[in-house]
């Protein structure tokens, strides 16, 4: 692997001109494809093969729709007031027929006939259809139409809410807020290099990369489904990384620079060290994320096959395109002078024998190193107390209810809400098919009967009946709104209380529905986490123990992993569901966070913490190899690598904090939770726990048993094996002392 880079950086660095020139020919063929072949991502939150998915998919071929888009319209009266007066009723139609008149919308329902108007009088919904099909968009003229027509229900005093989806607000996958993020990460770099250009590499990269996977992923749209919230999510994360990739390259290469390497020799030799740890850590994260196929939910799947792309291009950006700017850099990017303390220093010029500045990491490492126990102590109760609220952890999928309470969607949905019971934003259906049709009206008969004795049922329809005859459905409201807890345990049990009934008069009687659908997509992602987390930490073991030879360094990450992954759920649940800081942070709603969450951020937390394992005890590693000595290895390590994790960090917590400001209920709960998880595991876990237990463990840390040693293969993660093509091994030993040197 390492000589492999090695030739791949030294070539970008002889025909940079050509390396360049090619990215930029292929990113434009990239761009200009994604662009012609753009398809449209889709909002799907649906199951294959589960009981709800398939008895709605059923369900449409007994009942079929027109293929267009609707919107609910809800209309309040002042308080004292009931829309049966005169001076309300008649604006209301008037508002009703204008609506009507608008082009794009092909019809609109009449409340009072329809059966949409609430108990109390004061609240009625209106349903608009609108021309446009499922898939594409509603023209901004007929939305805004259809406002302007509700203009005469307002004059009189009626409050004209208009919600659904066509009135939904969409979410830019980068806004204002992503580019501070990015200006934070460009202050970042400019304090750790001392350099603008040096800061500005990782960036460009980074952003190429991310403009690269979005056309390519817009292209693919037109063949796959894509969930809407992907480009988010793989933007969040390859701009992340992409940034942190190409930060452990530059900064090794200058750290070469300042031995006074030829330039050419160092692009090379950075690529085949630190690139090599590049392609391991990149290679951890793609698994992880690849693996949330394993699910079997369309949408988790889509998230996490554009996101293993985006790491995938970040990935190749470093070791491909990165050598080749560094070569057109030149002898620019040679540190100019030594600075020495602060946490995040510049590079200066320096021998080998002078050693990298102690800088507050270094100082840190040693505070630690003096009393292992009562930080170790410390910071295991501190991770454990912030992952207690995790414990009460509540997952569904987002609706209308999860949107922010400015937007016109959710303003309709709490109308509805209040004067129709919260079930009325999440109805069931419960559905009977046979081929008989005696027996389809009778047990719909049943159902209905069996039905009005079931607790936590606000009201049930009379059963539809189907043209042909062989269906028949029930609409239930429940007292309960679609992602309460109440809710999901009233499917499970109608489920267990129709099952009799199917049984006893051979009919095919199913629960479905949209709520249905979701609460069976909710159950299958909390029952894959599990499993998903025994891979994960089976999956780190394993890499861990082959990548440092050593039985206590994979236990102890996977530990201080699940640590850090407790601590991240915690302070999830505090802000997201206790409201802590909620206001603050402009959490948009509170309550259950999105079922994908967890195992999403889990995987993202895994590649992401053995990232930061890796960069730091490698270094560890190499200097107890070269002198023998554990405790001062870990000082030499921490000396050597705490600065680029430092900075790593700092860049990941900026980035992921930047997406907070989308006010995405889907993707805000994520940003978080691996913003803080990022931050505790960096500063707590690798800069503190890992410290002080390999200060404790001393020798007995780098043990590994020969019959274990024979068995798992070799794997150089940063490229400490490897000897330039033509040198000898001592030729090479200086290089790598000072190539990991890191900032």
């Amino acid at each position: 692997m390492a000589t492999l880079l090695y030739r791949l950086g030294a070539w970008g660095a002889h025909r940079w001109r050509t390396m360049v020139i090619g990215w930029l020919l292929a990113l434009g063929v990239v761009t200009g494809l994604g662009v012609s072949f753009a398809g449209s991502f889709t909002d799907s939150g649906s199951l294959p093969g589960s009981p709800a998915q398939s008895a709605l998919t059923r369900m449409e071929r007994h009942f079929p729709e027109p293929d267009v888009q609707s919107a609910q319209i809800v209309f309040q009266a002042p308080p004292g007031h009931e829309l049966a007066e005169a001076a309300l009723r008649g604006p209301l139609e008037t508002s009703l027929a204008a609506m009507g008149r608008v082009p794009g919308v092909s019809g609109v329902s009449d409340p009072s006939e329809s059966g949409t108007v609430s108990a109390d009088g004061r609240t009625a919904v209106a349903r608009v259809t609108f021309s446009t099909r499922e898939e594409d968009d509603v023209p901004a003229a007929t939305l805004d139409g259809v406002r302007s027509a509700g203009t005469a229900a307002e004059r009189a005093g009626l409050r004209t809410v208009y919600g659904g989806e066509p009135y939904e607000s969409s979410h830019p996958p980068v806004g204002p807020g992503e580019l501070v993020g990015l200006g934070v990460a460009l202050v970042i770099l400019v304090i750790t290099f001392g350099s603008m250009l040096a800061a500005g590499l990782p960036l460009l990269t980074a952003v190429l990369g991310i403009v690269g996977t979005m056309a390519a992923m817009a292209g693919l749209a037109t063949v796959f489904d894509v969930s809407d919230n992907a480009p988010t999510l793989a933007i969040m994360l390859g701009l992340a990384v992409g940034i942190d990739y190409a930060l452990f390259i530059v900064s090794r290469h200058r750290a070469q620079l300042g031995t006074g390497m030829p330039v050419r020799q160092s692009i090379a030799t950075a690529t085949a060290t630190a690139g090599s740890a590049v392609v391991f850590a990149g290679a951890t994260v793609l698994i992880a994320l690849a693996g949330l196929s394993v699910a079997g939910v369309p949408m988790l799947t889509s998230m996490g096959l554009a996101s293993a792309g985006a790491v995938a291009v970040a990935v190749v950006t470093a070791v491909t395109l990165l050598p080749a700017l560094l070569a057109m850099a030149g002898q620019r990017l040679t540190p100019r002078a030594p600075r020495r303390g602060g946490f995040l220093p510049t590079v200066g010029r320096r021998t080998a024998q002078d050693g990298p500045a102690p800088g507050m990491g270094v100082r840190w490492t040693r505070g630690v190193l003096r009393h292992p126990v009562r930080h170790l102590v410390l910071g295991t109760a501190a991770l454990l107390a912030l992952a207690v609220p995790g414990m009460e952890l509540k997952l569904a999928l987002t609706d209308e209810g999860s949107a922010a309470t400015s937007s016109s969607s959710r303003q309709a949905y709490d109308l509805i809400s209040d004067a129709f019971g919260p079930g009325a934003n999440g109805p069931l259906v419960v559905l009977v098919e046979d081929d008989d049709p005696a027996t389809v009206t009778a047990t719909a008969a049943a159902v209905e009967d069996a039905l009005r004795a079931v607790p936590g049922i606000a009201d049930v329809s009379g059963a539809d009946l189907a043209e042909d005859e062989t269906a028949a459905r029930v609409q239930i409201i429940p007292d309960t709104g679609p992602r309460s807890e109440e809710t999901s345990a009233l499917v499970s049990h109608l489920r267990d209380r129709l099952r009799p009934l199917a049984d006893s008069t051979g009919s095919s009687v199913a629960v479905t529905g949209m709520t249905a659908v979701s609460i069976d997509v909710s159950d299958k992602l909390s029952g894959a986490l599990a499993p998903f987390v025994i891979v994960v930490v089976g999956l780190s073991l394993l890499l861990l123990m082959t990548a440092f030879r050593s039985i206590a360094i994979p236990v102890k990450a996977t530990l201080g992993f699940l640590l850090s992954v407790g601590a991240a759920f915690g302070a999830t649940v505090a802000v997201f569901q206790w409201g802590w800081l909620a206001d603050l942070l402009g959490v948009p709603s509170q309550g259950p966070v999105a079922s994908f969450v967890p195992i999403i951020v889990m995987s993202v937390l895994f590649g992401l913490a053995m990232d930061y394992e890796v960069f730091l005890v490698s270094a560890m590693r190499e200097d107890y190899h070269r002198h023998g000595d554990a405790r001062d290895a870990v000082l030499g390590g921490a000396r050597n690598a705490a600065r680029v994790v430092t900075s790593a960090a700092l860049i990941m917590v900026a980035v992921f904090v930047s997406f907070l400001f989308s006010r995405d209920a889907d993707i805000m709960p994520i940003a978080f939770a691996l913003a803080f998880g990022v931050l505790v595991d960096a500063f707590l876990v690798r800069m503190t726990l890992v410290p002080a237990v390999l200060a404790l463990l001393g020798d007995r840390a780098w043990w590994l048993p020969r019959r274990l040693d024979r068995v798992l293969p070799r794997l150089d993660v940063e490229g400490e094996d490897f000897h330039a093509p033509g040198t000898a091994g001592a030729h090479a030993a200086p290089v790598k002392e000072s190539a990991s040197a890191g900032l």
